[in-house]
């Protein structure tokens, strides 16, 4: 059985978050892998953490584009490699 490795991707936000997009962003809460999602509203940016063996990076932002949430990210910043867990590392 394969590991996890969490990864985490920070994006800017083109806008503040309005409560509806939010609420829609919650909906997808639940997206297999996607584990955290933080927002920083001084810096207007946003953080998912995801499961890189479950899901990809183009695959985060599309959930932040179904919650009509517009982003841009430079394209040199590098994901950041949280931490990996195996399975034996559970008790």
């Amino acid at each position: 059985m394969l590991g996890m490795t969490l990864v985490e991707i920070t994006y800017n936000l083109h806008s503040s978050l309005s409560n509806e997009q939010l609420t829609r962003l919650g909906e997808f809460s639940n997206t297999y892998g996607l584990r955290k999602i933080r927002v920083d509203e001084q810096k207007n940016q946003i953080s998912l953490e995801y499961d890189a063996s479950r899901l990809r990076e183009t695959q985060v932002a599309h959930v932040l584009g179904m919650a009509g949430i517009p982003i841009s990210r430079q394209p040199s910043e590098a994901l950041t490699s949280v931490w990996k867990e195996s399975p034996q590392s559970q008790v």
